[in-house]
């Protein structure tokens, strides 16, 4: 009866094993450059130019290498390198994004809901702060960085950096997604297409309905 009981478990390891080991996490080829013009159906990521045509600019990038202008609202610049600005990247799970600084600017709170993030402060100093979830009783942790100091910030939670200094200032970050994602908090709330009704903002916010009309004002044209 034992050795029935051995056999079944053994069969059932076997026929399971396929599901629980067929992985294959590692890329099927030297590299996958997007096709951002194809037309083809893609699950996660785009589909590959042919090599012939890959060339060798997929491998190199000078993009990060000018600064932004931080004329903005928010008094900085986000330079993007992930999939759709490098189509090397395509299916490798990296990308990095530049961000510049005027004194005083900020790099709003806002998440990446599809990569950690990881970087490094090349010039200034800079407020990083982050935000943990309910779970952490909404902890802030946050720290003034100065050049070659660097941080790291879990996948999914809210994060924000501001130039506490009086010159410029920048940072790199590398994510482990070639396409991480952002969702600005301030411009999800009170500039989504179409606008989250008021009433839902004044009971969410505990706020006035000037209160929340005067914040959608500020984000009608995005950032």
């Amino acid at each position: 009866m034992a050795y029935s009981k051995s056999l079944v478990v053994l069969f059932t390891m076997l026929f399971l094993a396929p599901s629980i080991l067929a992985t294959d996490p590692d890329p099927l080829q030297d590299f996958c450059v997007a096709d951002l013009d194809g037309k083809a159906i893609s699950v996660n990521g785009h589909t590959c130019k042919p090599m012939s045509e890959a060339g060798e600019d997929f491998l190199f990038s000078s993009k990060l290498a000018m600064a932004g202008n931080t004329s903005t609202p928010n008094g900085s610049a986000v330079t993007e390198l992930d999939v759709a600005e490098w189509p090397g990247t395509n299916t490798l799970g990296v990308s990095m994004n530049r961000v510049d600084f005027a004194p005083g600017g900020t790099n709003p709170p806002h998440i990446h809901p599809r990569a950690t993030e990881i970087g490094i402060v090349m010039k200034g100093e800079l407020l990083v702060g982050i935000i943990g979830s309910l779970d952490s009783g909404n902890k802030l942790y946050s720290k003034v960085l100065r050049a070659g100091e660097t941080f790291l910030i879990p996948r999914g939670l809210m994060h924000f950096q501001f130039n506490v200094g009086k010159t410029e200032a920048s940072m790199v970050v590398s994510f482990n997604s070639q396409n991480p994602g952002i969702v600005f908090v301030p411009l999800t709330v009170f500039g989504s297409n179409p606008p989250i009704p008021t009433p839902v903002l004044t009971k969410a916010l505990r706020v006035d309905a000037g209160v929340v009309e005067l914040l959608k004002s500020k984000f009608a044209a995005g950032l």
